[in-house]
C-alpha cells in the first residue's frame, strides 16, 4: 500500500520537525536553545547548550529524514534516542499514562518509526526511487540499538559534563569544655 506508509512518514516526520525546532527557535511555542538548556541543564544532561542542540538537530534531521523516506533506519534511530532519552529522564517516574506524564506516547511514537522501519518507507519515498531502500526486522532492530545505544551515551555524557558539587562544610564541633 503506497498512502499509509507516506501519510504516517509525513504525520510523524512533520511533528519531529516541529519538536526539534521548538527547541532550536522556539517556533511552535517551544523555549528555543536557551530554555531548552536550562531544561536540560535540570535533568542532569550537561551541559545543557550541547545537549538541546543536539536534541533540537536530532529530532529535526529525523523527521525530516523520516518524511522523506530518505535512510529511514537512520531516521528512527534518531527519534527513537530522543525519545528514550525522554522516557529515561523525563516520563519514567511517572508510570506509563500520558495523562500523568508517562511515557505512553513516546513508546508509541518508537513502535511508529520501527514499524516503518520494518515495512520499509514504501516506493513514494526517497529510499525507493534511489534503490537504497533497507526494511526488514534486522533494520528495525538496528535502528533501535542504535537508538537506544546514542541515548544511554547522552545520558552518561550529559552525568560525566556535571559540574562537580560545592564542597559541604562539616559541621563544626562544639567544643567541649575543658575539665
Amino acid at each position: 500500500m503506497t498512502l499509509m506508509p507516506l501519510s504516517a512518514r509525513l504525520l510523524i516526520g512533520g511533528l519531529f520537525i516541529g519538536h526539534g525546532t521548538q527547541k532550536l527557535k522556539g517556533w511552535f511555542g517551544g523555549y528555543g536553545v536557551e530554555g531548552t538548556a536550562g531544561f536540560m541543564e535540570s535533568l542532569g544532561m550537561h551541559p545543557g547548550r550541547r545537549n538541546a542542540i543536539a536534541a533540537g538537530v536530532t529530532e529535526t534531521a529525523s523527521g525530516a529524514l523520516l518524511a522523506l523516506g530518505l535512510g529511514t533506519p537512520f531516521a528512527a534511530a534518531g527519534i527513537t534516542g530522543t525519545m528514550l532519552t525522554a522516557v529515561r529522564k523525563v516520563h519514567l517516574p511517572n508510570g506509563v499514562w500520558n495523562e500523568g506524564g508517562g511515557w505512553e506516547y513516546n513508546a508509541t511514537l518508537i513502535a511508529a518509526v520501527l514499524l516503518i522501519t520494518e515495512q520499509g518507507p514504501g516506493p513514494v519515498s526517497l529510499d525507493a526511487v534511489l534503490g537504497i531502500e533497507r526494511k526488514g526486522a534486522g533494520w528495525a532492530l538496528a535502528a533501535l540499538a542504535l537508538g537506544a545505544a546514542a541515548s544511554a551515551a547522552s545520558i552518561e555524557a550529559g552525568r560525566r559534563n556535571a559540574p562537580p558539587a560545592a564542597p559541604v562544610k562539616p559541621a563544626q564541633a562544639e567544643a567541649a569544655p575543658i575539665s
